[in-house]
């Protein structure tokens, strides 16, 4: 009796680690602007878990245990230069550390536009982006999380995205494809982490730029990605956090967001730290730094 009990509770276990997270595609039909190619996604795992072409986008859902859950839901974008995802670093690491926290953590796995099965390239991310955001709104009876409290974090291109999506919500890039896309696509909230934020010049990063514009971008395009000039008093409030010595993405990336917010009266909140450098996340080994983390935290349960 005792060996079968142990079975059981072993296999309990093993459901509820299996259960811990759902993954679920964003598109039910078609996707939108994808054609027939024999590309493949490409998982590469290293250090960090790097994701590249992604063909199916999903969003992976990490729900809090229920006595713990405040209600809130964070949709999170990797970054990766829009080249590839560093989906664990700056992915599920932080949906985990969410969940400790009573925060619905949910992971985004957004197309990239270099990948050959996509037209229309600059418009991909922005219409996962939306779809994701618009799927969540429509499970928030089912995952217990509260309307109002939905939103978003991005690192490096991630935060371009997150960025893209707080100020572009109401932009219509996809043909609607059901009921889930009349709820509306602006989140609550935001938080952008060392994020591109301008595709000007003087301060994009460029591998991001051509990624997503392409070598030859037109000037109306710069202008339409570079976040800092439509910003309006719709758009959510917002954290930044950046490093002073970021040499990939500059810091005035997230000064020239600051100034915009600030001129239209939208609620915002921003740390700059004089050393960091670029990509690292939730910083875990440097005593100084990591504290941003306990900053956002600090942020979140006074919205």
């Amino acid at each position: 009796m005792k060996s079968i009990f142990l079975i059981f509770v072993m296999l309990s276990c093993a459901i509820t680690v299996v259960g811990q997270d759902t993954i679920i595609p964003l598109w039910p039909k078609d996707i939108p602007s994808n054609i027939i190619t024999n590309e493949k996604e490409v998982h590469k795992k290293g250090e960090i878990l790097r994701i590249s072409k992604v063909q199916i986008p999903t969003i992976e859902v990490y729900l809090p245990a229920k006595e713990k859950a405040t209600g809130q839901a964070v949709l999170i974008f990797p970054g990766g230069g829009y080249h590839l995802l560093a989906y664990d670093w700056e992915g599920t690491d932080i949906a985990k550390l969410l969940n400790d926290k009573g925060i619905a953590g949910i992971v985004v796995k957004y197309r990239l536009p270099e990948s050959k099965s996509l037209v229309d390239k600059h418009k991909i991310p922005l219409q996962d982006a939306q779809r994701a955001i618009r799927i969540v709104r429509s499970k928030t009876k089912e995952w217990g999380i509260h309307k109002g409290k939905i939103g978003i974090i991005g690192f490096s291109a991630g935060g371009h995205l997150a960025a893209t999506l707080g100020t572009h919500f109401k932009e219509e890039v996809y043909s609607k494809q059901d009921a889930i896309d009349t709820f509306s696509a602006r989140p609550d909230f935001m938080a952008l982490v060392y994020p591109v934020i301008t595709m000007k010049k003087q301060f994009t990063h460029q591998g991001s730029k051509e990624a997503l514009l392409g070598e030859d971008a037109t000037a109306k395009l710069v202008r339409h990605y570079s976040n800092e000039l439509h910003v309006s008093s719709k758009t959510p409030p917002t954290f930044l956090m950046h490093a002073t010595d970021d040499r990939a993405v500059p810091v005035e990336n997230s000064l020239l967001f600051f100034s915009s917010l600030k001129q239209f009266s939208v609620p915002v909140t921003m740390h700059i730290y004089p050393e960091g450098g670029h990509g690292f996340s939730l910083a875990l080994k440097n005593k100084h730094l990591k504290n941003w983390v306990k900053q956002w935290y600090v942020w979140l349960e006074n919205l």
